[in-house]
């Protein structure tokens, strides 16, 4: 999101987290029920779900609808979610798919807002 400062300057705002599987509280539940956590070699920056007693389906998300494959695994379908009451200072919020969060960072993709916004 874009809000205004104290100083009326614009500053991007972290609203949501993407719920990878490698972050601790989602590994942690992926492990408890035996799955498994981990990247492949040509992919590092990928971190998968794997089943305990074979390499697949590599499921690169620790939350979703329908993955009957894994969901006995510790991938879960429940959401996390929050509200946020909007203030005069809020000025625009990005909606995006997993493409854009995962190729720009907040400033990045705030920047860019910031580049068509003005020109």
């Amino acid at each position: 999101m874009g809000s205004k400062d104290s100083n009326d300057s614009m500053v991007a705002i972290q609203l949501i987290i993407d719920l990878k599987p490698d972050l601790p509280r989602e590994a942690e539940r992926i492990k408890r029920c035996k799955g498994r956590v981990f990247a492949l070699q040509d992919e590092p920056e990928v971190p998968r779900v794997w089943l305990p007693f074979d390499d697949a389906p590599g499921l690169a998300m620790a939350r979703a609808f329908g993955d009957f494959c894994l969901k006995d695994y510790g991938v879960i379908f429940i959401p996390e979610f929050s509200h946020r009451l909007l203030t005069d200072k809020d000025e625009f919020i990005v909606l995006a798919s997993d493409g854009v969060w995962n190729a720009l960072s907040n400033k990045r993709r705030f920047l860019a807002w910031k580049i068509y916004y003005f020109f």
